[in-house]
This record gives C-alpha cells, structure tokens and sequence, in this order.
C-alpha cells in the first residue's frame, strides 16, 4: 500500500525528486518555491541516493550547473518564481538549441517587476512561448494539486527525454503552497553510468575509442546549418503536438459552453460549472494539463456543440489568445482574472459568464 503523506506541493517536487532518481538539483530560494530547496536540504538525499544538492550564487549560475549536468545525461533540474526564472531564460534557449533535456520548476508569483509573493498565472506568455531568444518551446506541465506537484517530476523528465528538450513545470503559488494528501510512489533508482551511455548516447561521459567524441552547442556560424537545426526543432515539436498532448475535462459531453482553465483556476472553476448546472445552465470545463502542447484539436472538437468559451486565469488575459485560436472565430471567447495575487472566486466568475453571455 503506498503511503499518504500531508505536504505543501513546492515539498513534493522536492520528494519526488529523490524518490524518482534526480541526480542533481541546483537553485537559488525566492517566494514562493524555496521550499523545495528548503526540503531537499532537510532530506539530505546526498547521504542516501547519492543526489547533488546545491544553492546556486544564482538563478544565471543554476540554469548553467543544470545546463553542464545534463551534457552529461543526468537528470537535473532547477526551481525558482517568475523574477528568478526571467534570468534563466538565456539559459533555456541555450538549452533548447543544444537539446538538452532538464527540468525547470516555476512556483510563479504576482507581477510585472518583483511584484508580490502572492500567487499569479503572468508567466504563461513566457513559458509557453519560449521566455528566451529564438524559436524554441520547451513541454510545459501545469499541477492542479500538490499530487499533480509530485507526480509531474517522472513525467516531465520522461518527455525531456524523449524530446531531448527542457521541460517546465508551471504552477501557480497556491499549488506551491496549499497542503494535501499526497501518495508517494516506489523509489527509483539513480540510473548508472551505463545506463546513461546506452540511452544517451549524445552525452558527454568522457573519450571513447569506439565512436567520435560528442560535442554539445547551440553555436551555428553557417546559416544552412543554424537553420537546419531549427527545422528539426519544429519537427520535435510538431511531434509533440501529435503525441503528448495531456488535458482532463468536466462535465463537457452536453456543454453548451465551455470554460477553458488551469492550475488552481481550474479546481475554482468546477464549483462553478457546479452552480451553473444547479441554474440549469450546462456548462463544462476542458483543463489543460500540458500547457504546451496545448489542446487545440480537443478544444475544437467541442465548438460544434457550444454558444461560447471563456478562459479564466490570474493574469490580465493570456491564455486566452491559445483559446482563440483553437475555436478559430467560431463562437466568441470571453476572458475573466484577477491580478496582484488576488484569486478569483466561483461567485465572480458566475457573475462574469452570465454578463459575457447576457445570461439573467
């Protein structure tokens, strides 16, 4: 029987990480995610499963110690809140050009500028659209719960891995923060150095007679080389699409309108469809799950049977732009949020729908 335990969900990144094999974690703390450096520190995993911890002088220097551990074909990964990961984003792009895989864990909080510590969705436009230079995308996770926290590390690291990309977790404060029950799995181990060159076979683990040596860069000086590189990026990532889009939906199979929500949002929103449903007003909710890539094809194939979709978020409006593009003018898209950390409630997001939709 796997064991339950109550923990915040910035700890359960920090537990998963142990238990599912991380080699090496480098960061630096900021609010609302220093808990997972916090955590990791408390549980001295270097004692048991072998697994580097270090803070970082900062959040340039842990982009870059991740960026050297994942030359080498480890799983490494970094955590930090949205000023912190704006100065990882050079760092993301050398990454992306380099195709390394990693993990990135973005606890964010409210902006522009350092903001407040309270909890905000304002990242989505950097995340999910690169943040660095160049066209590049990284998979991006978004948690709805600290279980989602726990469970997203063995995913995200999975698809860094098979897409030899970075792989963004993207929660909200109020996933870092909240306590819930949370179910911790088996333990995996650390894989061997073995392992590493039978699976990674671009790493960087030393001089080999048997083949060439490996050299890893994003650096192209020719054109036709730099731009062959990005063909083949946009291949991965139309692959992507293909392949690995993630999203739950509630109450959708006779919605006539839709809400379209994630992170924290999206739990607030079900007690919404609730009181619509009790109104008589079917209404369902699509969540995406993988934020990138984004669920267009299943957001489209509910148009033919709604009036309306409404993104909400804790931000000025941003995801809202992918919903529009998914329903393609096909009915109108209407957008609620709240700014500052403050967070939406049921009632205001009722009262938004019915106003977007000149409901009585």
């Amino acid at each position: 029987m796997a064991e339950k335990i109550l923990m915040k969900g910035n700890e359960a990144i920090a537990y998963s990480a142990i238990r599912n094999g991380v080699d090496g974690y480098f960061g630096y703390p900021i609010t609302p995610q220093s808990e997972v450096m916090e955590t990791l520190m408390a549980e001295k995993p270097w004692e048991t499963t072998g697994m580097v911890v270090l803070q970082a002088e900062s959040e340039t220097a842990s982009i870059n110690m991740v960026y050297g551990g994942a030359c080498c074909g480890k799983k490494v990964m970094t955590s930090s809140s949205s000023p912190g990961i704006s100065l990882m984003c050079e760092g993301l792009s050398y990454m992306a050009g380099a195709e390394l895989p990693c993990l990135v864990v973005n606890v964010v909080r409210g902006g522009p500028g350092l903001g407040t510590i309270q909890p905000g969705q304002g990242d989505y436009y950097q995340i999910v659209k690169g943040g660095g230079h160049g066209d590049y995308r990284c998979v991006v996770l978004s948690p709805a719960s600290a279980q989602d926290m726990y469970d997203f590390v063995d995913k995200a690291f999975d698809l860094a891995f098979k897409y030899r990309c970075p792989a963004v977790i993207l929660a909200d404060g109020v996933i870092g923060q909240m306590m819930e029950k949370v179910e911790i799995h088996a333990t995996k181990p650390r894989r061997t150095d073995e392992e590493i060159e039978r699976t990674c076979p671009w790493a960087t683990v030393g001089k080999r007679a048997d083949r060439p040596r490996n050299i890893i860069t994003s650096l192209a000086l020719e054109s036709d080389v730099q731009e062959a590189t990005n063909l083949r990026l946009q291949a991965k990532y139309r692959k992507m699409e293909e392949e690995d889009v993630l999203y739950s939906t509630y109450m959708t199979e006779d919605a006539e309108y839709l809400f379209v929500a994630y992170g924290c949002m999206s739990r607030i929103v079900e007690t919404t469809v609730d009181m619509l449903r009790e109104n008589g007003i079917k209404a369902g909710l699509l969540r995406p799950i993988t934020l990138f890539p984004f669920p267009t094809k299943q957001i489209q194939a509910l148009v033919p049977q709604i009036k309306s979709a409404m993104s909400i978020e804790l931000s000025a409006g941003q995801m809202v732009d992918d919903v529009r593009l998914a329903v393609n003018g096909a009915v109108p898209v209407g957008f609620y949020g709240r700014l500052g950390g403050n967070i939406c409630t049921p009632q205001e997001i009722f009262d938004a729908f019915k106003k977007f939709n000149n409901l009585q």
